[in-house]
């Protein structure tokens, strides 16, 4: 959780870090990788891409990087199948997504990270476990809204904001296209807010190397447009058999990790 209790060693970590070229490398490799992970099912990739980032880089300049990786990714993915994306979910989400923004900015609450990962995995299962008819819709008005709420507020509490937003747009009648890019277009304005949270409100000295930054976009565009001729080859039924599995993976790793935490800190206390 990059948030996690800002006053302890690794959240408060300052630590210097010196961008080499191998660096520079090794991480744009990552990052097509992430990114063509992303390009064909919407999700995944930033996350694998936030777990490395925040172990070699000091947090603020870890989510300052991320965000601008990540909105440079779904940026390039939402103009590559502007065509397919369904503005009325957008606008939507994004209401509840600044309302976030603003309890955040007062309040800056900070969960622990074991309460934290436990979110991130647990609110998927709850989506799927509610009644059919009032299974995920992104045409709501009012379930929309509460998600872009949740899921900012997941976002600015851990970086990210889990499977909760892909199962989300899985269960509107969106084809494997929509999917794709109306998540992609909410992604886009979600980490402009993490960017503004982060590098702004949390930490106004967060520093962003230039040569990574453009290695970064770079990289993300490239994976993103490689990607794109997989999806094609798709069809939406295997799309969303891959995708409910990836995300019921990764929601199980997130139960894991923290309920591991939550263990090792009783333990030790």
């Amino acid at each position: 959780s990059p948030r996690e209790e800002r006053g302890e060693g690794e959240l408060a970590d300052c630590r210097e870090v010196h961008v080499t070229p191998l660096l520079i490398a090794a991480l744009g490799i990552l990052m097509v990788a992430t990114a063509f992970l992303s390009g064909i099912f919407g999700m995944a990739g930033g996350l694998i891409l936030i777990g490395v980032l925040l172990t070699i880089l000091p947090l603020p300049s870890a989510m300052v990087l991320h965000a601008v990786t990540q909105m440079a990714s779904n940026g390039w993915r939402a103009l590559l199948w502007r065509a397919h994306i369904r503005w009325r979910p957008v606008a939507i989400y994004m209401f509840g997504a600044l309302l976030a923004l603003g309890a955040w900015s007062i309040t800056r609450y900070v969960p622990d990270k074991p309460i934290a990962l436990l979110l991130l995995g647990i609110t998927p299962f709850m989506a799927r476990m509610t009644p059919k008819n009032i299974k995920p819709n992104p045409d709501s008005i009012a379930q929309g809204s509460f998600y872009g709420f949740i899921c900012m507020g997941l976002m600015l509490m851990t970086g990210v904001s889990g499977p909760l937003m892909d199962t989300f747009f899985l269960g509107g009648n969106f084809n494997r296209k929509e999917v794709v890019a109306t998540k992609a277009a909410c992604q886009v304005a979600s980490h402009f807010v993490k960017l503004v949270y982060f590098g702004g409100i949390i930490d106004q000295a967060a520093s962003l190397d230039p040569v990574l930054a453009v290695v970064a976009v770079a990289a993300s565009m490239l994976g993103t447009t490689l990607a794109r001729r997989l999806l094609e080859a798709m069809s939406d039924a295997q799309f969303r058999t891959w995708a409910n599995r990836l995300i019921t993976a990764i929601a199980c790793y997130y139960i894991a990790y923290g309920s591991w935490l939550l263990l090792s800190s009783y333990l030790k206390a």
